[in-house]
């Protein structure tokens, strides 16, 4: 038995070579919203999601990241659009609940034909002054962590399809 969402979530696979192609606005905004719809901790939902759409601006943090990391060349493959959630850093749950919405965010990006993969570079590293003065630029709170960020785009070639079965399942009754 399978539906478009069983699809989507079967088919999806990390993209890390991307066109130089705009996701359509209207996408972009269907993909943030899912991210909104995503279980938060007790309800709380303490996040915050920015969508960087400026490629420049992009690569400035990724150069921010490959100095302060010791990684030469890194630059998060070149996305389109990097969505960075954030998370009140007092709260209990926002490892777990930018998680969940990240999943969504990388479903509903596939679901328009929109690759993705996670970046957890600025995991540990968000409150480094040049990683905190590009974040404050964009407009992520003082008191927010970043655990991990969507990096988006058309992928620059198909993905390899997952033949292979992954992991084992059991039910037990």
């Amino acid at each position: 038995m399978t539906n478009a969402v069983i699809e989507t979530l079967m088919t999806r696979r990390s993209v890390r070579a991307f066109q130089e192609k705009a996701i359509p606005a209207d996408q972009l905004q269907a993909i943030l919203e899912t991210a909104r719809f995503a279980p938060s901790g007790m309800g709380r939902q303490t996040w915050k999601f920015t969508a960087v759409t400026n490629r420049e601006k992009i690569q400035k943090l990724a150069a921010a990241i490959s100095k302060e990391l010791g990684r030469e060349g890194y630059n998060m493959y070149q996305p389109e659009v990097l969505i960075i959630p954030s998370n009140d850093v007092e709260s209990p749950f926002g490892k777990e609940d930018n998680a969940c919405a990240l999943e969504n965010i990388f479903i509903a990006a596939w679901s328009f034909g929109i690759g993705s993969v996670w970046i957890n570079q600025l995991q540990g590293i968000c409150d480094r002054p040049a990683i905190r003065e590009i974040l404050d630029s964009f407009g992520i709170p003082k008191n927010h962590v970043v655990y991990g960020m969507a990096a988006l785009g058309y992928p620059a070639q198909e993905p390899k399809k997952n033949v292979e079965k992954i992991g084992e399942v059991a039910i037990v009754e």
